[in-house]
């Protein structure tokens, strides 16, 4: 869902190429790291001179800047009563490393519970698939859609969206359906999937229905760091 403004733009030419191709490139670059295909030396360095590129691309195909004011909490019909732990304890951030990929430790997310007990992607009272939004405005630089039973692949069906204003990695994982596309800008609060059971753990009968949240911000060197959004998701409205 690429906005109306970048559409206009991307049709016109104004959007250069390269700079779109960005986006496609990180989600190259992306795999490589989930899948540990390349060297951590090598990743770093790319994606250090990818930011830049993304960041020209969010600026000339409209992208605007949010304040935490304007963030929205990332389940339709549901508040931040369903934020797995106790006051945010499930986040947990020692032993994650992004270079690391799918092989990564810790668990430095928040899990956003559904009501689905009976595992059928449906919200309970309502029967209906419970929408993914975006909890912040950016542009998708990765995903997964074709997540299958017996893949080793921990976050399933997965969104990645980087906000340039804020330095950061907002991570949307274990979805039932993707609605978004690489290069897409998104809006607070713009629907980027469904909530699913897709995912090596998340697809297990133990595993309650649920979406993984992550915050990772660029630090001065340029690595993603993890970075806790309890206290955002209980002011997102």
């Amino acid at each position: 869902m690429v906005s109306l403004l970048s559409s206009a733009l991307l049709a016109s030419g104004q959007v250069a190429a390269p700079e779109r191709a960005a986006c496609l490139t990180f989600q190259q670059l992306n795999d490589q790291i989930r899948d540990q295909t390349i060297k951590r030396a090598d990743a770093q360095r790319q994606l250090t001179a990818l930011l830049p590129r993304l960041d020209a691309y969010y600026q000339v195909a409209g992208g605007q800047t949010y304040a935490i004011t304007d963030w929205v909490f990332p389940l339709k019909g549901y508040t931040a009563a369903v934020i797995g732990g106790v006051r945010g304890n499930g986040y947990q951030p020692k032993g994650y490393d992004y270079f690391k990929g799918n092989r990564h430790g810790g668990h430095p997310a928040h899990d956003l519970f559904i009501h689905d007990q009976n595992q059928d992607n449906l919200d309970d009272r309502t029967r209906q698939p419970v929408q993914v939004r975006a909890l912040t405005g950016g542009v998708v630089v990765a995903l997964s859609k074709r997540w299958a039973p017996g893949s080793a692949l921990r976050g399933g069906n997965y969104v990645w969206v980087y906000a340039p204003y804020a330095r950061a990695l907002f991570y949307y994982a274990h979805n039932a359906t993707v609605r978004v596309e690489v290069g897409d800008l998104v809006r607070p609060g713009d629907v980027l999937a469904t909530v699913g059971r897709t995912g090596l753990n998340a697809s297990q009968k133990r595993s309650p229905t649920h979406l993984h949240l992550m915050q990772l911000r660029l630090n001065a060197q340029q690595v993603p760091v993890p970075t806790d959004c309890y206290r955002a998701l209980l002011t997102a409205h």
